[in-house]
């Protein structure tokens, strides 16, 4: 295990190691792992969201429970470099929109989208993203399953 990365000792590293396994895990059973006081564990959790190592919590929900059934990822082209802000403004109110990154290669903007059914994203892509500002085109790929979703690996 390689220490101090960004900052951190062996103690910080084994902390994350325990919560990215089970982010549940309360601050006294760590501690106990740890061989180490409950106080200690809060000290350290606020040092690493102070060095927003760990940048809060968040409910994951099977979206596909919801009536969410089509994940895909839709490759956005921009006409240019400039167009990014104002494109990633009206981006940002799509609400099937989850996750989305400014690329290098081929696409400006790489989205995660999830949808109800193929028909509610034909209409995404007609309707909301392709008549965005500065969208010159998108390149849609369906996902059919995810064998892996997991944190980095300590």
């Amino acid at each position: 295990m390689d220490v101090n990365i960004s900052g951190l000792d062996e103690l910080d590293i084994q902390i994350l190691d325990i919560l990215v396994k089970d982010s549940r895990t309360p601050y006294l059973e760590i501690a106990r792992q740890c061989h180490v006081s409950g106080g200690t564990i809060h000290v350290r959790m606020k040092k690493m969201e102070d060095m927003k190592i760990i940048k809060g919590t968040k409910l994951i929900i099977d979206s596909s429970k919801l009536g969410y059934d089509v994940c895909c990822f839709v490759g956005i082209y921009l006409d240019k470099a400039s167009s990014y802000p104002a494109a990633l403004e009206e981006l940002h109110l799509i609400k099937e929109i989850v996750e989305l990154h400014y690329t290098t290669g081929e696409y400006s903007i790489f989205a995660k989208v999830v949808c109800k059914s193929i028909r509610d994203l034909q209409d995404l892509l007609m309707s909301k993203i392709q008549i965005i500002s500065g969208v010159q085109r998108t390149s849609t790929f369906i996902s059919l399953s995810q064998p892996i979703d997991r944190n980095i690996q300590l």
